[in-house]
Formats: C-alpha cells, structure tokens, sequence
C-alpha cells in the first residue's frame, strides 16, 4: 500500500474532528482536587504537597492500552527510557533527571521491588503488564527518606488493581498490531496482547485474579542484512484474596508470577546471533490494615525469587531473593499535622559460588505540616543500617506556600533532600569484576519551582534542580572490575509541564524537559526533550488523539570502536481513535505510531520501531 494512503488513513481521526457535527452532546467536566500519595504516604491534595507528582490515572492507563509501562513513563517530564522505541523486549535503561536505572527506586503495592541478582540490582519493567495495573505515582528528586536506598532520582510507586465492589466483574482486552522498521513496511500483524481480569466482593470476602500474555515478532535486535527475527513473549498472572474483619482491620494475600523469554542479538560486533533470555519472578505477600481514630497501623511484607538464564558466547544463570517488610503508623492531628513512623526491613540474597547476602533495617520519621495561613512543610528523616557499611543518616526537608487566587492558586516550593545507594551483591562478590572495597554512592538534591492550577483545570509548573553525586559505580573496561568514579557528578535541568481543557472537547498536556549532566559522558541523556498530546472529543463516546515527542541530541557508546557518538536528534508523531459502545462497556480503539515513518537511532546499532498500528477492544463485564 502506498505512503500516501497510509497517510490519508492516518489523518482520517483529525479530518473527521474538523467536521463533526456542532451539535453534539456536550461532555461535562468536572473538575476535582487531585489527590496525591507518594511524597507523604498521606492521601493530600496536590496544593499542600511539596512536589510536583506525577499521576497516572486509570483512564490515562486505559487509552494506552497496547503499551508498555515503559512507553507511557516515558513521556513525562524528567524521564528518558532508552530501549522503550526499539524492538519489544529490548534491555531498558531508566534514565531519571540525568540519572542512572539503579538511582530510580520501583515500588509496587508499597513495597520496594529489585532483583538482586541482576549486576545493577534493578527491576524488570519488561516483566510488567499494565493491565494489572490501576494508578502511577512518579515522584522525582531524592526520597530515600520514605522509601530507603536507591531513592535518589524518581521513585515510580505502581499501585495495582483492587476487587471490585460487585459480586463479580471483569475486564478482557485484546489488541493486535504490526511490529516493523522504518526501513521494511511489510504491514503483518505481529504484536498480540491479551489480558483478563476478574474480581469481586462477598459480604467481607474480596477475591481477583488476572492473567496476560503478549508476544511481539518481526523485528531484529541488532541492525543487520539478514535482519532475522527476534521474537520475545510474555506471561502474567495474578492472584488476591482478602478478608475484612471489622470495618477497620482488613487483610490481604496475594501471590504473582511473571515470565519473560525474548531472542536478541551480539551486541558487541553488532551481529547476528542466536541468543536468548529467560526470567522469571515469582512473588507472595500480605499487607493488613487498622483503622483507627485519626490514624492506621500498617504491615506490607512480602517474598520475591528471581530466576533467568542467559543462552550466549557467555551463558550464565542468576538466582536471586529478597524479603522486604514494611511496618508503619499513620497518625493526623487535628488535620495538620501528618506524621508517619515506621520500620522497614530488607534481606537480599544472590547465588554464587556461595549464597551472598546483606540486609538493611531502617526505622524511618515523616511529618507534613498544613498550616491555616498557606504554609505547608514536608520533613524526614531515615537511620540507614545496612550489614556491609554500618549507618548512614539521609534527610529531607521540603517547604511550600500557597498563594489563594480568586479561581486557583500559585503554589511556590522548595526542597533539599539526601539520598544513599549501596552497591549491588554481583558489585561486591559476583564471579565477573566483583570488588568488595567498593564504596556507597551518595546524593544531594536541590530543587525550587512553582506550580499554577486553576479550579477549571489548567496546571502548570516550572522546576529548577541540581543534583550531586559521589562515589557512583561503573564498570571499568580496562581493568574489568567496578570501581566508584573520582569525580563528582553535577547535574542540573528544568521541567515544564502544562495540562488542561481548551474547550469543552478539547483537552491538551505538553512536558518540556532540559538535563545537563557533568563529570562523565552522560550517556542516552537528551539535553532537551519534549512531549506533547492532544485529545478531542468527536462526541460522547468517541474520542480522537495525536500525539508529537521530541527527543534531542545525546552520546552513545558504538561498541564496535567503544569510541562515544552523537546521535542526532529525532520527533516522532502518533494519531489515534477510540470509541465506547453498549453503555460504555465496549472500547474499540485504533492508533499509529511514528506516523511519518521516521528512521533513527536510539541505541547505536539496534533496531527502532518505523510506523505501527494497532488494533485493540477492551470489554468490562
């Protein structure tokens, strides 16, 4: 088929919302103060806090459908997720405010996640499907105060989904698509994505269970001639049961599994190869809850094993667990007040030779005062203790004020705030480069913005950070061992976001971010990036949306001369259409991705996705 009938069809959803009908039913907005959790662990409205969260909601997650957690995230200010454009199941790197995956803390249910096996001692995003997932929360900036070590650039505090009140109901999502370069548009169907979703509530019974699969083909890892396929494939599942003793104590246990197999290539050479990678998690947990006058007491505990084996001119297995407990109490007085202490636990272990280990016990304190007069303050502190290094303060202190304007309010913040990250088992006693005189990385954070919302649900903010770090880890390749760096790391930036409604039917958000990073070659870091959607509604039911990101000029490292690169920066635009039917209980939906099929590099010498469709339904029982 022809670019310029692809073209014709991709405008279609824009050409249409040009010439739908004036008279229409109208859509009624109702503005409601957001509420936000992550940077107190309080359910507070996004005036009193002193961050700029960031909040993906339910319905965000629904018009996404079909995409990865890492796509999604990866359209927010201050984040740049290498690996999230190139062939499915590609290794992803999170790079946060100029920062490094392991300086980003993943925190699912409340409870931290990592593997400890792995050489960074990161989480999987690829292990992930977001269709069991309800909320995001992204926090940036230092928080090792609440959430402990390696909270040092954002934390992502995914929340899954809840029973649902009724007795029974579900959700099924089904979506299909292509999976091509920009340089082979062949227009087969490879990607296919399904999901089920079960859930519900018996008198004080409450019950879910969720399965996921995907499986994403046509793409090679590496770009070659023969341009072979590299398939990769996904499993989830998922199950909760709780019970509620009285109306103020609940319990809840749950278990989940995830599995990941994908084919890749030679990375160094940049050659084909006849490689693979198999993971698998496993995790149970409990969490229980008590209700109590102006307060709750709190446990989150849980287990998690990970298993993977890589099959290649270096094959290796790597088995690893953790236990993390979360003990807390929640009080408020007089609703100023919002203090939070508690005691939380890990215990991570790796087999190698021998079983490795270390644990961290840190008993943690977190005020939130809201003043009558527009003053809010946010302060912590945490007593890190951990089996290698001993004990290690880190602390926040984060002011705002509100200014009350006749339709919104002016919100003027600043923060400074700690952070501490230990080196990973295969850093310290690993078969390949392991170095037990390793030291801890440490950082400072300093930001400073304001933040602008009207009660008719314009928001804007501005933020300035800078950020310092010591004693980073690398991997030496001349030595091939990992050492902490000499230098400092500096790095400063500023995020713009805007998001509202233009018209009744109109609504819009853009994200502007600018990173400087000095004391190394700061590597898969843009130094300017934006991202920008807007949505329309054609009527009730059916809604049309576009879609433009801009990633600009940053190095990479060609491993063919291990000489740094610079890759040349890149815009890439999307269209899409969805439409609910039968009381809204059945969207059908259809997008393009990289409309204009343009070619580029993110990662020297891998494949980056050309312009896709994808076809998808989502049915609520």
């Amino acid at each position: 088929m022809s670019s310029r009938i692809w073209l014709f069809c991709a405008c279609l959803p824009l050409v249409t919302c040009l010439y739908a009908q004036q008279d229409q039913s109208k859509i009624d907005v109702q503005v409601l103060e957001e509420v936000v959790v992550t940077d107190s662990r309080f359910e507070l409205r996004r005036e009193n806090s002193g961050k700029t969260v960031i909040r993906i909601d339910s319905l965000e997650l629904r018009r996404n459908q079909g995409r990865s957690i890492a796509e999604i995230i990866n359209q927010k200010s201050g984040f740049e997720i290498a690996g999230s454009r190139t062939r499915r199941g590609e290794i992803l790197g999170i790079f946060a405010r100029g920062g490094r995956g392991r300086q980003v803390l993943i925190i699912i249910d409340g409870l931290r996640v990592n593997d400890p096996a792995s050489f960074s001692q990161e989480y999987d995003l690829r292990l992930l499907s977001t269709s069991q997932i309800a909320s995001i929360e992204i926090i940036k900036g230092a928080a090792s105060t609440l959430y402990g070590a390696n909270a040092a650039t954002a934390v992502i505090n995914i929340t899954t989904k809840n029973p649902s009140s009724q007795n029974i109901a579900g959700e099924i999502q089904s979506t299909i698509g292509t999976n091509q370069s920009a340089t082979d548009q062949n227009y087969n169907l490879a990607e296919f994505n399904n999901n089920a979703n079960f859930s519900g509530t018996l008198d004080r019974f409450t019950y879910g269970v969720g399965f996921a699969h995907t499986y994403v083909n046509g793409l090679s890892s590496i770009i070659t001639e023969e341009n072979e396929e590299d398939p990769t494939s996904r499993y989830n599942t998922d199950i909760q049961l709780g019970y509620r003793f009285t109306n103020d104590i609940s319990l809840r246990v749950y278990a989940n599994q995830s599995k990941l197999r994908t084919d890749y290539d030679e990375s160094f050479g940049l050659s084909d190869a006849p490689y693979r990678f198999e993971s698998e998690q496993k995790r149970i947990g409990l969490s229980g809850k008590w209700n109590f006058k102006n307060g709750e007491l709190a446990l989150n505990s849980a287990y998690s094993n990970y298993a993977s084996e890589n099959f290649s001119a270096f094959p290796g297995t790597f088995t690893g667990r953790n236990y993390v407990t979360d003990l807390f109490v929640k009080y408020i007085i007089k609703e100023k007040f919002y203090t939070i202490l508690g005691l939380n636990s890990v215990k991570d272990q790796t087999d190698f030779a021998t079983i490795e280990q270390f644990t961290i016990a840190d008993p943690y304190l977190n005020t939130v005062y809201i003043s009558d007069f527009g003053l809010n303050i946010n302060g912590g502190l945490r007593m890190n203790n951990h089996s290698e290094y001993g004990t290690h303060w880190v602390y926040n202190f984060n002011p705002s004020y509100v200014f009350t304007l006749k339709n919104g309010y002016l919100k003027a913040l600043g923060s400074y705030a700690t952070s501490y990250i230990t080196p990973s088992l295969t850093q310290l006693f690993g078969e390949f480069g392991a170095n037990a005189d390793l030291e801890p990385e440490t950082n400072r954070t300093i930001e400073t913005g304001l933040e602008y919302q009207t009660r008719g649900g314009l928001r804007m903010n501005l933020l300035y950070f800078s950020r310092k770090e010591d004693n980073f880890v690398f991997f030496d390749n001349i030595s091939f061992q990992y050492l902490n760096a000499e230098d400092t790391v500096d790095v400063q930036g500023a995020e713009f976001e805007i998001d509202g409604q233009a018209l009744e039917v109109l609504s819009f958000s853009a994200n502007y971010t600018f990173t400087e990073r000095k004391g190394d070659n700061a590597i898969r870091i843009p130094k300017h990036k934006v991202n920008a959607s807007l949505a329309y509604s054609l009527s009730e039911n059916t809604l049309a949306s576009a879609t433009y990101s801009y990633t600009g000029q940053r190095a990479d490292t060609d491993f063919n001369s291990f000489n740094d690169v610079a890759l040349d920066p890149y815009s890439l635009f999307g269209l899409g259409i969805s439409h609910e039917v039968l009381n809204n209980r059945l969207r059908l939906f259809f997008n393009i991705e990289n409309l204009f099929n343009t070619d580029f590099t993110e990662v020297v010498g891998f494949t980056t996705r050309g312009r896709n469709m994808r076809f998808g339904l989502s049915f609520t029982l």
